[in-house]
């Protein structure tokens, strides 16, 4: 009877100050005076009932959900980051805006002063460098990590080098050759020519890469407008398992690189020195991107994803 009246004793005093604390919102000093307990007794019975099961807490806080979900990716994907924004009913130009906004933050949110960054062309890159805020004082150097694309300026790389270091009020590199060669012949001389190589040596030990991730799957994509083809080397690749592309670099669902003989063609950085870069940011969204997006994450050549809710949860799915 006597161990009964005890343990209904410790069960009210356990009551009280869960009560008081929890719900009164009273600190922990103030239910200490007001119960004649020490303040270390009071700690030590709210850590205990937290650790027991006795509170739960519920955070009714907005995209709580966008959070878990980051983490969930970190945690299945073995990326370092996660960065998503959440999903709504918008337009899907809403849809680019924001996720744009969202990289461009995080972006300059990691960015050091002295830091190296080199980053593709393309559509996804110059919504970034459109929203992105001016900044004063960081000495930021921005290099293209590809070679250029002629008609395409207001997506091109070189031009996006520019206009980006312009708003971090650093300097930018340019390469002056053509992001795909006609041969591997033609690529290896460019590659070594030493205005290029300069280049790219410092890209290859940036200390941020930035890339679009896109799709290929269909034969209508951006990737089909970087270059002259050749008669039936467009259906190729539309008819082939490859599914995604970063830094031209065309991989199938499974991260392998995939046809070579167009890859081997490129003028830029590979996915493997794309990976050896410490923070190395894949931007994308939307449902012809999973595939890519999946395939980026299991290739390994990217370490931190910024994409949607929506996108996000089919990636987990797919992977």
């Amino acid at each position: 009877m006597q161990t009964t009246v005890k343990n209904l004793e410790v069960s009210r005093l356990v009551s009280k100050v869960l009560f008081s604390h929890f719900k009164e919102n009273r600190s922990q000093s103030d239910i200490s005076k007001s119960l004649d307990l020490s303040p270390a007794k009071v700690n030590r019975i709210i850590r205990q009932a937290r650790e027991e099961g006795l509170v739960e807490i519920i955070l009714n806080i907005p995209h709580i959900g966008v959070m878990e979900l980051e983490k969930e990716l970190v945690t299945n994907t073995g990326l370092s980051k996660a960065v998503l924004c959440p999903s709504y009913s918008e337009p899907a130009s809403s849809s680019v805006i924001q996720i744009a906004s969202v990289a461009a933050e995080f972006l300059q949110d990691t960015l050091r002063k002295n830091d190296v960054i080199c980053i593709s062309g393309g559509k996804a890159l110059a919504s970034i460098v459109e929203v992105i805020k001016p900044s004063k004082g960081m000495n930021i150097t921005v290099l293209p990590a590809t070679g250029g694309v002629q008609g395409r300026h207001f997506t091109d790389v070189n031009y996006l080098a520019s206009k980006l270091a312009e708003k971090l009020d650093g300097e930018s590199m340019q390469i002056h050759a053509p992001l795909f060669a006609d041969t591997q012949s033609e690529r290896d001389l460019l590659i070594n020519m030493r205005a290029t190589k300069e280049v790219l040596d410092m890209a290859r030990h940036a200390d941020i890469a930035l890339a679009g991730i896109g799709a290929v799957a269909k034969g209508d994509e951006s990737y089909f407008d970087l270059r002259h083809w050749a008669k039936n080397e467009k259906s190729l690749v539309a008819e082939s398992q490859c599914r995604g592309e970063v830094f031209a670099h065309i991989f199938d669902q499974d991260g392998m690189g995939c046809i070579e003989a167009l890859n081997n063609k490129l003028v830029g950085l590979t996915l493997e020195e794309l990976s050896n870069i410490p923070v190395s940011i894949g931007v994308a969204a939307g449902a012809d991107k999973v595939a890519p997006i999946t395939g980026a994450l299991r290739g390994g050549f990217l370490n931190t994803l910024i994409t949607d809710e929506l996108t996000a949860k089919h990636v987990l799915d797919m992977y």
